[in-house]
């Protein structure tokens, strides 16, 4: 394929330049998972990708258990829907558990990790309690909460499929029980527990198989993805190169090869046009699904800092021209490189458009 053929078809992909959703899960069902450690990136990705909505939308739907945050591929809180949780609990949290262990003895938890974890789950059973809520009972049961120890317990119930980031508590997204939380979604006898790295681990499987799932997500990651390489894909989701190679050879009847190791599914819909001038937020998607982004932000390498930080940035003919922020609720845009003056106008209507979308 050619460059500007293939990055058109991953801006169509993205749901960048095709009918909009009307719904945030929509958006989360067709990305998958949507980067969210920063929770207005993750809410601006899903505007970006819809219309009629407004942040309160997003809010709304992790009420009513729709969508959840949670730390799975590559070890990140992602937003994704509730119903996607099993699948990439089960496949993307596994290799993340040692690591998990040795970052508990660095930071000083240790042997207490497990006692962390009890006293997290018995806190979730009166319902959601905020990140200091948690601190204070880890505090009261002595264990440590100083630096990152805190953020490290809670990765840790987390892989143990203990708890999850579900409701919005103010302006802060509260901790769940997942069990809890879940299984009015789920339905009867769901336990997360069991898509836990210890239960994956021994082989257990209580639904799906692994083959299966992997056939899935392979499947899920090219609707929002595709073209896309195998290295692409165990990228994103932070797997070994054979899982994803796996995942992407069970679903090779319903592939075409584009060349250069690039796979797409069948059927797809022509690429559109590149979307109009656009602000994206922190992390946007479309900044982490492949190897490359060399595609999108060009010359533009301060866009990602060397700490990992995704800068939010304005997008024009499919390439980042600008980044921005947004002090006192009001957008400033600053320059990368000049544009004309209709993509300029698009902008700052666009910026109007972000300020009230995150003021509702």
């Amino acid at each position: 394929m050619r460059a500007t053929e293939l990055h058109a078809a991953r801006i169509t992909a993205q749901g960048l330049a095709t009918r909009p959703a009307r719904d945030p899960a929509e958006v989360a069902e067709r990305l998958l998972a949507i980067q969210g450690q920063d929770p207005r990136g993750a809410w601006l990705a899903v505007r970006a990708r819809s219309e009629g909505l407004v942040a309160s939308d997003v809010d709304r739907a992790l009420d009513e258990r729709r969508l959840i945050i949670t730390w799975v591929n590559r070890g990140t809180l992602h937003l994704i829907r509730s119903e996607d949780y099993p699948l990439l609990q089960s496949l993307t949290t596994p290799q993340l558990w040692t690591s998990c262990r040795t970052r508990l003895r660095q930071t000083g938890v240790g042997d207490r990790a497990d006692r962390g974890v009890e006293v997290v789950a018995r806190a979730l059973e009166d319902g959601p309690r905020t990140r200091a809520e948690l601190r204070d009972a880890l505090d009261s049961a002595d264990v440590p909460t100083a630096g990152q120890a805190l953020v490290h317990i809670l990765f840790y119930a987390s892989l143990q499929g203990i708890c999850i980031r579900g409701p919005m508590k103010g302006k802060e997204h509260a901790f769940v029980s997942a069990r809890d939380w879940l299984a009015p979604v789920m339905g009867p006898g769901w336990t997360p527990e069991r898509t836990s790295p210890q239960f994956v681990s021994e082989g257990v499987h209580p639904g799906p198989s692994r083959e299966a799932s992997l056939k899935e997500l392979a499947h899920r990651y090219l609707i929002a993805h595709g073209p896309a390489t195998d290295a692409d894909l165990a990228r994103w989701a932070g797997l070994p190169l054979r899982d994803a190679r796996a995942g992407l050879s069970a679903i090779s009847r319903r592939t075409v090869d584009r060349g250069d190791g690039l796979l797409d599914l069948r059927n797809r819909e022509e690429p559109a046009p590149l979307p109009e001038p656009m602000l994206l937020g922190a992390f946007d998607p479309l900044l982490l699904g492949w190897a490359s982004r060399e595609a999108v932000i060009g010359p533009h390498k301060g866009l990602v800092t060397n700490n990992g930080i995704f800068r939010p940035f304005a997008l024009v003919k499919g390439r980042a021209v600008a980044t921005w922020r947004l002090p006192k609720g009001r957008v400033e845009i600053e320059d990368l490189e000049k544009v004309t003056k209709k993509a300029a106008g698009r902008l700052k209507a666009d910026a109007a458009a972000v300020e009230a979308f995150l003021s509702n």
